[in-house]
């Protein structure tokens, strides 16, 4: 479920860094700070700023990734950590 949610709300990163996926990301911190504004993402309202509220119902998301420190926390982590992490499963796999 976690990692469902940081692909639903990382998808967005792609249209500042190409190929992030693939290749990691060049600058982090602006990449977080892009989705926590992107208005087009309910992300925002997980973290709790409130974007589009109404749409979305987080309480059941919100317990299973540890609040909203907890979604920020994730996310933050797969973005800072992505070229890391998918060197490791490249490794994992052999």
């Amino acid at each position: 479920m976690k990692t469902v949610f940081v692909y639903v709300h990382t998808n967005p990163v792609s249209l500042i860094e190409l190929k992030w996926k693939e290749i990691g990301i060049k600058d982090p911190e602006r990449v977080i700070k892009f989705l926590e504004d992107y208005k087009w993402s309910s992300y925002s309202d997980y973290i709790g700023e409130k974007n589009f509220p109404s749409l979305t119902d987080r309480e059941f998301i919100l317990r299973i990734m540890g609040g909203e420190a907890g979604c920020r926390e994730f996310v933050e982590n797969w973005i800072k950590y992505k070229g890391e992490i998918r060197e490791f499963a490249d490794l994992a796999l052999e």
